[in-house]
């Protein structure tokens, strides 16, 4: 589950200024040691590191092209567990120092062209099902507070509610309590974050209280969900599908579950390293790797007609 805000990322030593590769060799060592000392499963890592170190030797990265070497590298490193978080990331662009001021300017720029992260609010014709679509991500919450509130609130008072999250691509774990805050009765527990420093546990509760009107943990609620539903988004799913409270509708989400730290390792290269793992509380587990299952699978396109037929009948329009 990756956060909305930029990963915290770190121009290594191996940083050279030509963004071409005299050698793969330097890259590989440093991605080996990034996993040693962070990655979430220790186990994982030493095997992983292992296998790069060992394919290094072999040859099978002796490219030149970043680009090339990123697909090799990325293949390698979810060929054990399939953590789609980890990777070899390659960027067009050469990686600037302020990486991480320049990613949160563009996620702004999103922000503000989806009105908020809510792009579309509408009371659906004929009925009083409300639909909320929040994307393209969840965004951190002290942006997307107001103009959320103000959406949830607007919806409050539809008979049943259906949430769109067929494009969104993850966000902030914070934004997905205040989401839940809103479609629950009371303060609930949704989540339990193990960080690999000092294996530390944070939780995550959806607030007692919210801005405005709340529609509430007894009315319907269906949830859209497509191949392309991934991290934070995924998390809003499972942890209202794990609690009941929910209907899934549509297509098994990505599969990432697993908050990531990034390192810059060449200047067209940044490693990125899943730090941490969530544990829902009513499963014992998460999404990783599995995806969120819906409860009536169905094609992404035709979710929000299977979403809304499901509500009438349930009104009993």
């Amino acid at each position: 589950m990756t956060t909305a805000s930029p990963a915290t990322t770190t121009n290594s030593p191996a940083t050279t200024p030509s963004t071409e590769l005299p050698s793969a060799a330097p890259v590989i060592e440093e991605t080996a040691q990034l996993l040693l000392a962070h990655y979430v499963f220790p186990e994982v890592a030493e095997q992983l590191a292992a296998l790069l170190r060992r394919r290094a030797t072999e040859g099978a990265y002796d490219v030149t092209s970043p680009a090339e070497l990123a697909r090799l590298v990325t293949a390698d490193l979810q060929s054990l567990n399939g953590d789609p978080h980890l990777r070899l990331k390659h960027h067009p662009e050469p990686v600037p120092p302020e990486q991480g001021a320049a990613a949160l300017a563009a996620m702004r720029t999103k922000f503000d062209a989806s009105l908020g992260g809510v792009p579309r609010v509408e009371l659906l014709a004929g009925s009083q099902v409300a639909l909320l679509e929040l994307g393209p991500a969840l965004f951190p919450l002290a942006w997307a507070a107001e103009p959320l509130g103000a959406a949830l609130t607007l919806v409050a008072k539809a008979d049943a509610l259906i949430i769109d999250l067929r494009g969104n691509t993850g966000g902030d774990p914070d934004t997905v309590a205040f989401v839940c805050g809103h479609v629950l009765d009371e303060r609930t527990h949704l989540n339990t974050m193990y960080w690999r420093d000092g294996e530390r546990l944070e939780q995550s509760w959806s607030p007692a209280h919210v801005p405005g009107a709340r529609f509430g943990g007894s009315k319907p609620l269906y949830l859209l969900t497509s191949g392309r539903t991934f991290s934070a988004a995924e998390e809003l799913g499972y942890d209202l599908q794990q609690l009941g409270r929910a209907v899934v509708v549509g297509e098994t989400t990505v599969g990432g579950a697993h908050p990531r730290d990034g390192w810059t390792v060449h200047p067209n290269l940044e490693v990125t390293v899943p730090v941490g793992r969530a544990v829902n509380p009513v499963s014992g587990t998460n999404w990783e790797g599995t995806g969120v299952r819906p409860d009536v699978p169905c094609a992404a396109a035709d979710a929000l007609d299977r979403a809304y037929a499901l509500a009438v009948a349930r009104l009993g329009g």
